[in-house]
């Protein structure tokens, strides 16, 4: 299986990256780092700068949208079997602002493929419209957020998702990470058991 990890080129919670990219890795599937910008990504531990991951695929702007040398939203989304969203404050502040990273969101739920959101990480789903009528956990400050778009929010350290249209894993912070690959890891492989 190929896991698509989407940040934003500055403000991802380092561990938030590098904890679930660990568990693809020893789930045995392949994990490609995806951003809106080629080159490198700047993690963060909270606000202090942190390593440079190198990005694998550029997602493009929206369809319609001005051509910045990214893959279509559509086209890149169609490669992958789930998707990873880190967290950090600055990163999906950052996502939600790109039409294309938002595109790219939406694929995956439309085409009913599993999707990881951990801390702040849900801003980008509420922007994708992807979480009416959904329960999910986050960061607490995306509570009324999440409710405002139609979701359910709850306070638990790990949140599985399973109504329509794809299953959806949530966790609040990174003392949470263990659960939340965990929960990923078991849900993104039912999923592909379940899918062929």
């Amino acid at each position: 299986m190929r896991i698509a990890f989407l940040t934003a080129p500055e403000g991802v919670e380092e561990i938030e990256l590098t904890q679930p990219w660990k568990a693809v890795l020893e789930a045995g599937w392949i994990p490609r780092l995806v951003s809106t910008e080629p080159g490198d990504v700047r993690a963060y531990r909270h606000l202090d700068k942190a390593g440079r991951h190198s990005v694998d695929d550029v997602v493009g702007e929206a369809e319609g949208g001005e051509g910045d040398g990214g893959s279509s939203p559509a086209a890149l989304a169609a490669g992958f079997d789930a998707l990873v969203l880190p967290g950090g404050v600055a990163n999906p502040d950052a996502l939600r602002m790109h039409g294309g990273a938002v595109e790219f969101v939406r694929h995956f739920v439309d085409a009913g493929k599993p999707v990881a959101a951990i801390c702040h990480a849900p801003w980008t789903l509420v922007e994708a419209g992807a979480v009416s009528g959904r329960i999910l956990t986050s960061w607490p400050s995306l509570a009324t957020d999440i409710r405002n778009a139609g979701g359910t929010w709850v306070d638990e350290e790990v949140h599985v998702c399973r109504a329509a249209p794809s299953p959806l894993v949530t966790s609040r912070k990174p003392a949470d990470l263990d659960a939340f690959c965990a929960a990923l890891v078991e849900e993104f492989g039912g999923h592909g058991n379940r899918r062929g």
